[in-house]
């Protein structure tokens, strides 16, 4: 059976995609309402989603909540743009270079594990509590997942069409523009996906543990206070942030892989 066939017979016949995602969201809010009504948790620990969706429309009709969201984009973006734009650089020179790939393999080994959360009190003591410090995590998790993708990219050019590139002595630039980019690309916008993600995790994480600003500021006051209901509310906008990055990430690989037979299969499909 052909990828395409698989794909097709994935969802239910006659039913759009998005009609189950849809109904999927309302079994969710039907059991979050029934849950807590019928006694099974504490209303006090998890209120009924009515109680949620009421808070967050008042908390939405405040000028602060409209101000830490732009406060929680604006940090994400510039941390996934410094990651991506770094990632990318430093992946095609590694990648293209021999002694440079033998010589980082083992820094990267060694430094991509290390979990951003535990380099907090590393933050906090070199730029305080602000928002460069939530940014540092932010850079720090997105970068691994740019690099090691573009890396992946570069390794998988073409040794034929790189030695004939070569043998012409096209420039660095003209063999990168013209032989390793088109094959990296698809390798940066998969790591562009995996970072938009984890820069957004970051981000709340951060503002929740660091700066106090954004949503995760917000989702920390609201837990201090007791406002439990408000506190649900703001990882329901965490979660539907999530939604719009990844919508925007998908966008973004299918414009700039338009060519690419993935892309088009699913545009097929």
């Amino acid at each position: 059976m052909s990828q395409a066939g698989r794909v097709r017979g994935a969802a239910a016949p006659g039913i759009p995609a998005w009609m189950l995602g849809a109904a999927g969201v309302a079994t969710l809010l039907v059991l979050l309402e029934l849950i807590p009504r019928l006694g099974l948790i504490d209303p006090r620990f998890l209120p009924p989603a009515s109680e949620i969706l009421a808070a967050l429309a008042e908390s939405a009709s405040t000028a602060v909540f409209w101000a830490a969201l732009w406060h929680t984009v604006l940090t994400w973006a510039i941390g996934l743009a410094i990651s991506l734009v770094a990632g990318v650089v430093l992946g095609v020179v590694i990648g293209m270079i021999p002694f440079l790939r033998e010589f980082t393999a083992s820094t990267i080994e060694f430094l991509r594990p290390v979990p951003s959360v535990a380099l907090i009190p590393v933050a906090v003591l070199l730029l305080g509590t602000g928002m460069a410090s939530t940014l540092l995590l932010v850079v720090y998790a997105s970068f691994w997942q740019v690099l090691i993708q573009v890396l992946a990219g570069v390794q998988d050019v073409d040794p034929i069409a790189s030695d004939t590139a070569r043998s012409y002595r096209f420039r660095t630039l003209t063999r990168i523009r013209t032989v390793v980019w088109p094959t990296t690309l698809p390798y940066a916008m998969t790591g562009l996906r995996l970072a938009a993600a984890v820069a957004l995790i970051l981000t709340v994480t951060g503002e929740l543990l660091i700066s106090f600003d954004g949503i995760g500021g917000l989702l920390a006051i609201a837990r201090e206070s007791g406002a439990v209901a408000s506190m649900y509310a703001y990882v329901i906008v965490a979660g539907m942030l999530g939604v719009v990055v990844n919508i925007l990430a998908r966008w973004t690989e299918r414009r700039a892989l338009f060519w690419h037979p993935s892309v088009r299969l699913e545009v097929m499909v």
